[in-house]
C-alpha cells in the first residue's frame, strides 16, 4: 500500500473527480478511524456512529460527483465538518440536543460561540483550540481543570463529576464560568474565532 501513504488527500480526491474509483476508497481507509473516533465520542452509541460515518461519506461522494468540492487540500477539516453537521442533525431530529434551563440557555454544541454563532459553523477543536491553549492557562484552576477535561478529552460531565469528585451540577457551573471568563480573555485579547 505504498501508493496510500505517499499521495496526498487532494490529490486523491482529483484522482476520483477524474474517475478513478479506487481514490475514495483510499481517503475512507486513510480517515475511517479518526472519523469513527470522533463520532463515537459524541454520540455514544456504534449503530449511530456506524450510521452518521456511512451519511458523511455518502455526502462526500455526492459533493465530489457534483464537482462541488473547493477546500483546497483541507479535505479531513472538510470531512470532519460535514459528519459534525449530521451528528447535531442527529441531536435534533431525537431531541437529544443537550439543554440547560439557565437563564441564558447554555448549550455545550456552542462551546465559546456567541448567541448568533452555532455549532453549525464551528468544529471546536480543528478551529479553536490552538488558538486558545494559552489562554485557558489564565482560568482559576477548578475552571481551568473542567475545560481542559471537557474539551481537550472529551470527558462527559459524568466521567468530569467522578474525576474531580463534585456533584454533576457543580462541574456543568465551572465549565460554564470557564467559558464565560475565556470569552472575556478572548475579548481582551482580540483573538478572532471564526474565519
Amino acid at each position: 500500500m505504498v501508493h496510500e501513504n505517499i499521495v496526498s488527500d487532494s490529490a486523491l480526491v482529483k484522482e476520483y473527480i477524474n474517475g478513478k474509483e479506487l481514490a475514495i476508497e483510499l481517503l475512507i481507509k486513510r480517515h475511517q478511524q479518526r472519523l469513527y473516533s470522533f463520532i463515537y465520542s459524541k454520540v455514544h452509541n456504534k449503530d449511530t456512529t456506524e450510521d452518521i460515518f456511512q451519511d458523511t461519506f455518502i455526502k462526500v461522494i455526492r459533493t465530489l460527483k457534483k464537482g462541488r468540492y473547493n477546500e483546497e487540500g483541507k479535505f479531513l477539516p472538510w470531512v470532519m465538518r460535514i459528519s459534525h453537521n449530521l451528528i447535531i442533525d442527529f441531536f435534533r431530529k431525537s431531541n437529544r440536543m443537550p439543554k440547560f434551563n439557565n437563564t441564558d440557555d447554555f448549550d455545550i454544541f456552542s462551546v465559546l460561540a456567541d448567541g448568533d454563532l452555532n455549532a453549525e459553523n464551528k468544529i471546536i477543536k480543528d478551529q479553536i483550540l490552538e488558538h486558545v491553549k494559552q489562554l485557558v492557562e489564565e482560568l482559576p484552576e477548578e475552571q481551568k481543570e473542567v475545560l481542559k477535561m471537557r474539551i481537550y478529552s472529551d470527558m462527559s460531565f459524568n466521567e468530569i463529576s467522578e474525576n474531580t469528585g463534585v456533584s454533576i451540577n457543580t462541574a456543568l457551573g465551572r465549565m460554564r464560568y470557564a467559558l464565560i471568563n475565556l470569552r472575556k480573555i478572548i475579548d481582551k485579547n482580540k483573538i478572532i474565532l471564526v474565519n
